[in-house]
């Protein structure tokens, strides 16, 4: 079956899924393969549930004139998607970085959708999978798409650039994150700026932090840019007016009070102004935009308990973002101290080094509890409290329960940290 005639059966039908679980009703199944699983087996069920066709790559499960055999069910997948994208005609706007891409994703959505019809990526689905369901829940009448894009090796983001084709580009930062698949920082740097390299090669439009050395080098010689910085002239001055704990922010003569934790969110909130401005949404929108938005889902929230204020970041971790959690909460005023960290994954041959100097970090900043969870962590030389699992961190604090304080948790997502809200 052509794609164009494919994309005709899903215009009648505008649902696509490729978990039978989660299938309600009328929808079009695509049976994907991974590791663990073979989507093709389940083509039956999907029909059996609702599914009203069922695209397969393996002939074996072929079941009658609802099932349709293709080369490569992912890839059919992903050519509806790229060509239901431009069907629609939607503005795209894409973004990637090391750090802080979803919270960003969302601000901008904040900001955008109090005047135009948008959709953006629903939580991380931001890889070869997710970007195309996002793409196909674009209909005619969505004005701006915003599509987060991850990555962990080379060549990727230029992959998911292809098949969005986004018409607007922002890379968040450059951090040590995924440095065992990049192979190194300079690595990151490459890989992250394939979104860079894309949107110069098909004269797009470029949002960037004018006050990052790296994006303003590779950005120099581009004419289809718009920048903030702090106070750089020839940029959007967006003021940072300080982070006790909440990010507060100058722009033009307007006070914007974020409920986001942390200095490391101005950047965030400064490229959804950067953009809604761009795209003239009022002012008072935008405030009202970022003043709304309350961070869930373990990212940099602000829990109030028993006596405890308890900031939890344990979405996920990198020495980038471990580093200034540890700076952020450290300038935070408070009497009394402590902070859980767990592992960092995907670190490669630097984890060991890594891990070893956020440990010295965060001994050297006088906290007055630091607790390590994790086999990376428990290999460290420190002197803090260390459990080699969080098992031994929790029989710990059934013996040593916290009670005051205030309380920093990170880690990458594996570790699941935010555990420790049971504990207590």
């Amino acid at each position: 079956m052509e794609i164009a005639a494919l994309h005709r059966l899903f215009l009648e039908t505008p649902i696509v899924c490729t978990d039978t679980r989660k299938i309600d009703g009328p929808c079009i199944f695509f049976a994907l393969k991974g590791e663990n699983f073979n989507g093709n087996a389940y083509a039956r069920e999907a029909l059996k549930k609702g599914a009203i066709l069922a695209i397969i790559d393996e002939e074996y499960y072929a079941t009658g004139n609802h099932t349709v055999l293709v080369s490569n069910a992912l890839k059919t997948l992903q050519d509806l998607a790229l060509y239901h994208r431009n069907y629609c005609g939607t503005k795209l706007v894409a973004l990637t970085g090391s750090n802080g891409k979803t919270t960003t994703k969302e601000l901008i959505h904040n900001v955008l959708k109090t005047r135009y019809n948008t959709i953006a990526t629903k939580g991380n689905l931001n890889n070869h999978i997710g970007v195309p369901l996002t793409l196909l829940t674009i209909n005619p009448e969505t004005d701006i798409a915003i599509i987060e894009m991850g990555a962990n090796h080379q060549k990727e983001i230029a992959f998911l650039c292809k098949l969005a084709e986004p018409d607007y580009g922002y890379i968040t930062n450059f951090g040590k994150a995924h440095l065992e698949g990049f192979g190194g920082v300079q690595g990151v740097i490459k890989g992250k700026s394939e979104m860079y390299d894309h949107l110069i090669a098909h004269d797009k439009f470029i949002f960037f932090n004018a006050d990052d050395p790296i994006q303003l080098q590779k950005l120099n010689a581009y004419g289809r840019k718009t920048g903030y910085s702090r106070d750089k002239s020839d940029y959007r001055i967006i003021r940072f007016l300080g982070a006790d704990p909440f990010v507060k922010i100058g722009f033009d003569q307007t006070t914007i009070t974020s409920q986001l934790i942390g200095a490391y969110n101005f950047g965030n909130c400064c490229a959804a102004l950067l953009i809604g401005e761009y795209f003239e949404v009022p002012p008072e929108d935008m405030k009202r935009a970022i003043e709304n938005y309350v961070p869930e889902a373990n990212r940099s929230q602000l829990i109030k308990r028993d006596g405890l204020t308890i900031v939890l970041d344990a979405y996920n971790a990198n020495p980038s973002s471990m580093k200034v959690a540890l700076e952020n909460f450290k300038d935070m005023e408070a009497e009394y101290k402590i902070v859980f960290l767990g592992d960092m994954f995907e670190l490669g041959q630097d984890s060991a080094m890594e891990h070893q100097q956020i440990a010295e970090q965060a001994e050297k900043m006088g906290y007055q509890g630091v607790f390590l969870v994790g086999e990376h962590f428990f290999d460290t030389a420190s002197r803090a409290h260390k459990f080699k699992t969080f098992e031994d961190l929790k029989d710990y604090l059934r013996k040593h329960p916290v009670t005051e304080g205030t309380i920093l948790i990170k880690a990458s997502r594996g570790m699941a940290l935010e555990r420790i809200l049971d504990l207590i």
